[in-house]
């Protein structure tokens, strides 16, 4: 009797785990539990993308400004040039100045089309 009940208790057991395996198998094959674990998939592998892209980016800005010293260095183009002394620009017109350069041939005319009439 004591043999009968130890198998007995042994089979409840195996059942009792093999049923909460595969009702925990189901859940995980459920159309939402897919989609769920493939959306953390996908995120996962697009923050893993996206260091590696911004990795290769930083590295293609550091050596692209590594060979334009040594270009540079090379073309002799890292010397800074004498630059002309700006130019500079009245920004409103003196109206107490004559409008003509003496010696010029052109006459001067004035721009108010109220005059004609």
């Amino acid at each position: 009797m004591f043999r009968r009940t130890f198998w007995f208790s042994t089979g409840v057991a195996a059942g009792v785990w093999a049923t909460t395996k595969v009702n925990r198998k189901l859940r995980q094959l459920t159309p939402e539990s897919l989609a769920a674990s493939a959306a953390n998939k996908a995120i996962e592998a697009g923050h893993r993308l996206k260091d590696r892209a911004v990795g290769f980016a930083l590295d293609v800005r550091d050596n692209m400004a590594q060979r334009e010293e040594e270009l540079g260095e090379a073309l002799g183009i890292n010397a800074d040039p004498e630059l002309p002394a700006p130019r500079r620009f009245a920004a409103i017109e003196n109206r107490n100045t004559h409008k003509y350069v003496e010696g010029s041939t052109y006459q001067t005319y004035s721009y108010n089309r109220n005059e004609d009439h």
